[in-house]
């Protein structure tokens, strides 16, 4: 981006290392102002102690402070900018400031002095938007729909200001009670904003009950990405669901199969039982085995008693 021929031209007056730092500073400005307000306002502070008897300057420094809601800055570097040029082309955004500070009266009182007949057209209109402005905060509704009645607004004719001076006028029927009509300037509205200046459009479609997407917005985007992944998601656990039902069903519904090899006869349940009795047969011949060796050895021990008794002598000899 290249710095304007008039700005060039007053950088002049200082010397030439300076005014190439304080040029690249407006230029960052410039190129910040409407994407990233506060990095441009940083650069304009930059600039401004830089060079702050520079007119282009302080006009920067002032749009820095206004785009960030630093109204009684932007209007300190504003009054700054104009005693030094005398220009009054910056006396619109000046009453807009007073706005900004809660003095709408004000911003009023400086649309009727001496310094808007100096304005161009475009000048003028935005004047006009100032004063609707500063009405419709004092209250006054129908005033402000009376204050943007002009022949820029009844013209067919395209402008710059155009699409925000239409937007405007809807906004003001709305806040008078007149929606009926306000859908009507919000369709011109959105017609002749070419630039995407105002939400015409989005307001046209509220009041015609339609829901306004952003295809761009990457918030909606990302949205869409999670609302996709919690689909897939659900749609595998799902599926996975089903193949579990399918595979249970169809193992109910097959009918039970012996294992492979040869087949169990009665025969063999018969001979299974025999050897079952075989085997309580042979315990008890074991517990008889088991009593006659008891008996047996009763016998020896008695008998070893007897032997030991007939040995000892005899007390009476």
């Amino acid at each position: 981006m290249e710095i304007d021929a008039d700005v060039r031209q007053e950088l002049k007056s200082l010397p030439k290392t300076l005014a190439d730092d304080v040029a690249r500073n407006l230029v960052m400005v410039a190129r910040l102002l409407d994407s990233e307000p506060q990095q441009a306002y940083d650069y304009s502070r930059v600039a401004l102690r830089l060079a702050s008897r520079v007119a282009a300057v302080r006009e920067a420094a002032g749009f820095a402070s206004y785009v960030t809601e630093r109204y009684s800055e932007a209007l300190t570097e504003f009054r700054a900018a104009r005693r030094m040029t005398g220009r009054a082309d910056l006396w619109p955004v000046m009453a807009d400031c007073e706005r900004g500070l809660g003095r709408p009266e004000r911003a009023l009182a400086m649309a009727g002095e001496p310094e808007v007949k100096q304005l161009d057209r475009a000048g003028q209109v935005e004047m006009r938007l100032v004063a609707a402005g500063a009405r419709s905060d004092m209250e006054q509704f129908d005033a402000a729909v009376v204050t943007l009645q002009s022949p820029e607004l009844a013209s067919n004719a395209i402008h710059p200001w155009t699409a925000r001076l239409r937007y405007a006028y809807a906004e003001a029927l709305i806040a008078a009670g007149r929606g009926d009509e306000a859908r009507e300037w919000f369709a011109k509205a959105a017609d002749a904003d070419q630039e995407g200046a105002t939400n015409a459009a989005e307001r046209l479609a509220e009041i015609d009950g339609l829901e306004f997407v952003d295809a761009l917005d990457p918030e909606m985007e990302e949205d869409e990405e999670k609302s996709a992944e919690v689909s897939a998601t659900t749609e595998d656990e799902q599926s996975a669901e089903d193949e579990g039902a399918a595979a249970r069903d169809d193992f109910l519904k097959t009918p039970f199969k012996e294992p492979a090899g040869e087949p169990v006869s009665e025969t063999d349940d018969e001979d299974d039982e025999d050897d079952y009795e075989d085997d309580e047969d042979d315990e008890d011949e074991d517990d008889d085995l088991d009593d006659e060796d008891i008996d047996v050895a009763d016998d020896v021990r008695d008998g070893d008693s007897d032997r030991k008794a007939a040995e000892q002598p005899r007390a009476e000899d």
